[in-house]
């Protein structure tokens, strides 16, 4: 069945059109760099280390991953910046458990990577498809729905309360309680920062809101998006071209 991802609602959000060439059209844009490879091989690291070998994966599993990240990756690699990734690695992986254990005290690894494939509201004809990082229960009986981002010294409190960054988290925990039949009072949110730069709190966790009025504003977004995507409304978003992250296919032949 047709599907929406939280990326590709991102899509849409910086420019319809843009939208259209990289998930209708399946033109190539934007594949990747030094820090995704990075932040690919250490989300493998940390959904390798919360399975049944907890703890048993090190530097020697975080190294291969990143070997392959790279190798997918076209030439003219910053070469220093991968080897002081490298490095930055190593030192993020210690500090892993420690930081869930500090944060959330005695818990339970209920799933990593916990797919999601699921009906939406309005739409019976599309579905929402995500991929939560990691979901833990701790003594109390709640469940914590934690999304692992890596950065370089931290992120600032604009970044922190964007709302299209948090609407990632309301959107899985919408979905999530929706999947298990989970009352949404029971479950929180949580960013986990994997911070390559930073000399201390190296991996930080911290809560975000996620409550009714969030959830009603995310869940009328993302329906606007998909009512717009059927009915093949593409309106360019001219303020995208070179603000923000800007847009790879600004003045090409695909968009002019």
């Amino acid at each position: 069945m047709p599907h929406i991802s939280y990326s590709e609602l991102k899509n849409w959000c910086h420019c319809p059109y843009y939208h259209k060439l990289v998930n209708i059209d399946k033109i190539k844009g934007f594949e990747g760099n030094e820090y995704t490879a990075f932040g690919t091989a250490l989300h493998s690291v940390c959904e390798n280390m919360l399975t049944e070998q907890r703890g048993s994966v090190g530097e020697p599993f975080f190294i291969k991953e990143f070997r392959q990240e790279l190798k997918k990756l076209e030439q003219g690699l910053n070469k220093k910046l991968v080897i002081s990734m490298f490095e930055q690695g190593k030192k993020i992986i210690p500090e892993l458990l420690p930081a869930l254990e500090n944060h959330f005290g005695n818990y339970k690894v209920i799933q990593t990577e916990e797919k999601l494939y699921e009906p939406m509201e309005e739409l019976d004809d599309y579905l929402f498809k995500g991929f939560v990082d990691l979901v833990l229960q701790t003594d109390d009986g709640k469940y914590h729905v934690i999304d692992w981002k890596t950065c370089s010294w931290g992120w600032n409190a604009q970044k922190r309360s964007d709302k299209m960054i948090v609407y990632q988290l309301v959107l899985y925990k919408y979905y999530f309680c929706k999947k298990h039949n989970i009352d949404p009072n029971n479950v929180e949110t949580h960013f986990a920062l994997l911070k390559r730069t930073a000399k201390n709190n190296i991996v930080e966790i911290f809560k975000v809101t996620s409550g009714p009025k969030r959830t009603t504003n995310a869940l009328e977004l993302i329906q606007r998006a998909v009512t717009t995507i059927k009915n093949k409304i593409h309106i360019k978003n001219r303020l995208s071209c070179t603000t923000g992250y800007g847009c790879e296919f600004y003045k090409t032949q695909h968009c002019t």
